[in-house]
């Protein structure tokens, strides 16, 4: 069976194309736009053309389905949907104008799902897995098979740029105000939460583009998924180094940022503070990246069972 998985997030809106056989998948095509839906949320509401954009996105992934003559689609909805006022009255529209019924998925069911896809993917060490998006942060702490603890934080990689970054890259200043709004939220949930996690499983598009970066800075072959947490602080470091007094990285830097991670230049910094005061809190030392994560988990979950 062939299955078409539209995934609206707060970064992203992405299109998976499986092939299911059994509880064995194979993807077969994926396509992203990079919509940014948390950038047209005013006063906590989705704005119209925010709408239209996340609209323009499925009703070019229906044309692709539709040429490759597949009719089994499911779309869900993450952060940038559920965490508005208009959240109801944003998913009728979205349906009615585009003919693809949506899930709004909450942040534990979020966390959920990325679990699933992660262990079916991935051998994973006892420890903690932290998916970034733009509009949130999924926690879950395991051992094994089993969930300890599952949360959703309603900080991301986007909506920490907008809210403390003025430039490209973050200054000492908002590096900090990113660090305080993620201990403020640990802060909220600390009774879930808690206890040294040395492993971190990491999910998700913040997580590819830094092992992307990571990578190229520090020659390691394209496909290693290990990272010391340490080295990852020196790879901030390193990107940071001679950044001017408003945030405008090196040219170097800038080069560099722009040849691996492109479309995340603005946001892949706000992604990568998150990941290290989360590794600080839990005193981690070490990540590794699953190359599945929340729309596998939705396969496993919601349509194999």
């Amino acid at each position: 069976m062939v299955h078409g998985i539209i995934d609206i997030g707060s970064n992203t809106i992405r299109l998976a194309i499986y092939d299911i056989k059994g509880k064995q998948l194979e993807m077969l095509l994926k396509k992203k736009f990079m919509t940014g839906l948390a950038g047209y949320i005013k006063d906590d509401v989705m704005i119209e053309e925010g709408i239209v954009a996340a609209c323009e996105a499925i009703h070019d992934f229906k044309r692709l389905l539709k040429n490759f003559n597949i009719d089994n689609i499911a779309a869900f909805a993450t952060a940038a949907l559920r965490n508005v006022k208009n959240s109801k009255e944003a998913i009728i529209e979205i349906e009615r104008m585009t003919g693809i019924t949506v899930d709004l998925i909450s942040g534990e069911e979020e966390a959920f799902l990325d679990f699933v896809g992660a262990t079916q993917a991935t051998v994973i060490q006892d420890g903690i897995l932290i998916d970034i998006g733009g509009g949130s942060t999924e926690l879950v702490i395991y051992q094994g098979d089993d969930i300890k603890s599952m949360v959703s934080l309603p900080i991301g990689s986007l909506n920490m740029y907008k809210n403390y970054v003025q430039n490209i890259f973050p200054i000492e200043k908002d590096e900090s105000n990113i660090r305080q709004a993620v201990l403020d939220e640990l802060g909220k949930i600390k009774a879930q939460v808690y206890g040294r996690q040395e492993y971190i499983c990491g999910v998700g598009g913040t997580m590819r583009a830094t092992v992307k970066l990571y990578n190229e800075i520090f020659d390691l072959e394209v496909d290693n998924v290990e990272l010391s947490i340490d080295k990852l602080k020196e790879m901030v470091e390193s990107l940071t180094l001679g950044r001017n007094e408003v945030g405008m990285p090196t040219n170097d830097n800038l080069d560099l940022m722009l040849k691996i991670v492109p479309e995340r230049i603005r946001t892949i910094m706000p992604g990568v503070i998150i990941l290290l005061t989360l590794a600080d809190f839990f005193e981690s030392d070490h990540l590794y990246i699953s190359s599945s994560g929340v729309r596998e988990g939705y396969i496993y979950a919601k349509i194999v069972k």
